[in-house]
């Protein structure tokens, strides 16, 4: 049986795979990191997504749609200007909001 999210989409429905909490599960089960994960949702192109931040220097942080779709990296890395899928995030994004900080 095949899933699609439609990048449209801007709730999770029965034809995503995966969420928001499946990806907060799955930084749960790792080390703590230095700085603490945390998950921030924002609207960007008219969808909700969320930003997942880096657990250290130089690494992306990711853009996930709400089927937890890969969009673009749009800071972080060598550079910290993401990985230049989506270089105007910052500019465009609006309504930004705190889903998760990990307590550890």
């Amino acid at each position: 049986m095949a899933f699609q999210c439609s990048h449209a989409a801007s709730e999770p429905g029965p034809q995503c795979r995966a969420n928001i909490q499946t990806k907060i599960a799955e930084l749960q089960a790792l080390p703590k990191g230095n700085p603490a994960y945390e998950v921030w949702q924002y609207t960007f192109r008219d969808q909700k997504v969320y930003l997942v931040t880096a657990s250290c220097c130089d690494q992306y942080e990711t853009l996930y749609d709400a089927c937890l779709n890969v969009l673009c990296a749009p800071s972080g890395g060598l550079s910290g200007q993401g990985d230049g899928r989506c270089p105007e995030f910052y500019r465009l994004s609006t309504d930004r909001q705190l889903v998760w900080r990990d307590p550890r």
